[in-house]
């Protein structure tokens, strides 16, 4: 079986030392706003775009950013974290996966107004450390552990 792959862009959105999740409805798991990075988009591009659509906030990225440049090269934000998701797995075998660029954004309000198509506002939900922690059971251990990292950096800013 060969294997497809997409690349996506994810933001952990923090406010007030929480981040927003929902239930992902067609992969069956607690998620943060992301999506597919389009063909012709970056991924810092794409993953404001998402949050917005989907949380309907816009959000400052927490991204390092490198001041390489020259007439042919210029630095981009850089994700916080860069992950391979098995996302359909069949009798052991992979059959599309994502290559995910993950991001921490820090958002101005926690007023969520997803657009048209989207879960939801009541879909979502903010958690603490440790609502994270409790929600263990529900929730994937990335999940959890990445949700973390995003509000201790974001916080810490």
């Amino acid at each position: 079986m060969e294997t497809t792959r997409h690349f996506v862009a994810t933001v952990y959105v923090v406010h007030d030392g929480e981040t927003a999740l929902h239930d992902h409805e067609k992969l069956d798991m607690w998620l943060p706003p992301g999506g597919h990075i389009d063909r012709d988009e970056l991924p810092h591009v794409a993953a404001k775009r998402e949050t917005r659509e989907e949380l309907g906030l816009d959000v400052d990225l927490l991204a390092p950013q490198e001041d390489i440049t020259s007439s042919t090269v210029e630095s981009i934000p850089q994700p916080q974290h860069f992950l391979l998701e098995d996302i359909n797995v069949h009798d052991g075998e992979v059959g599309h996966q994502h290559v995910d660029f993950i991001f921490y954004g820090e958002a101005d309000s926690r007023n969520i107004e997803p657009g048209d198509g989207e879960a939801p506002a009541d879909a979502w939900e903010w958690f603490s450390p440790a609502d994270l922690d409790a929600a263990s059971d529900r929730l994937p251990s990335d999940v959890i552990e990445i949700g973390k990292r995003a509000i201790e950096t974001v916080e810490a800013e």
